[in-house]
């Protein structure tokens, strides 16, 4: 199989004040981080803050926005084009995040037409998909995800630019986290499923990332499952 170069992404979410901004920029610009070709190390702040935040953090620090939408520049009150992102260079975002699906009440079809758009323009993206917790204990778990994954690639025809992050729903922010075994099962079913729908070339390239409680404590068993490339941390980032 390909060497996947790890990704991981902090999510800082609907947070932060200027002091608390600042003292993550100082914080991330003094910490020692893998070298760039050792692994991908992206931030997400709120949209306020993009700016701030491209211009102080070390270079090699790549920095992405939390969602932007599928229609461009226009009367779109409140929403934020992937063009004003990529004049800003801001050069990757996250898209389809479960709390914009179940609070905002995305639709898969909805997430994909946003990929599209962003990919367009020639930004990475980072589409989340996972399932609910009573969709897990009724055994639907890989059905959620495929779903979500063939809304994807109706419009995704290149995925050089695609990282995918699987995230339980049942895990964000709960304190509950897949174990090992279950991070690596869902994710060499998805791997599967790009073998199956897209090409043996993806499946073997793509990174998957987990999401979902992801803690200093867990990462590093979650780090050693074949499939999981990586991680997007929300409430420890």
């Amino acid at each position: 199989s390909a060497v996947r170069k790890p990704w991981i992404g902090g999510n800082w979410k609907c947070n932060g004040t200027r002091a608390s901004v600042e003292a993550l920029i100082t914080s991330l610009n003094a910490a020692t981080l893998p070298a760039p070709e050792a692994a991908d190390i992206v931030i997400s702040p709120p949209y306020l803050f993009l700016e701030t935040v491209q211009a102080r953090i070390r270079p090699e620090v790549h920095v992405a926005a939390q969602d932007c939408n599928a229609k461009g520049m226009g009367a779109y009150t409140g929403s934020i084009s992937a063009e004003m992102l990529h004049e800003f260079g801001i050069n990757t975002v996250i898209l389809g995040h479960s709390e914009r699906r179940d609070i905002f009440h995305e639709t898969s079809e909805e997430v994909a037409l946003k990929c599209k758009k962003a990919l367009s323009l020639g930004l990475d993206i980072v589409p989340c998909i996972g399932e609910h917790r009573e969709e897990r204990l009724s055994g639907r778990t890989n059905e959620i995800c495929f779903a979500q994954l063939a809304a994807l690639a109706a419009q995704i025809t290149d995925w050089s630019h695609v990282v995918v992050a699987y995230e339980p729903v049942w895990a964000i922010g709960t304190g509950l986290v897949a174990t090992p075994a279950q991070a690596q099962e869902t994710h060499a079913a998805l791997r599967g499923w790009f073998r199956e729908h897209v090409s043996a070339e993806v499946a073997n390239t793509i990174r998957i990332v987990y999401g979902g409680s992801v803690s200093g404590a867990n990462s590093a068993e979650l780090a050693r499952c074949p499939d999981v490339d990586g991680f997007l941390v929300g409430g420890a980032s």
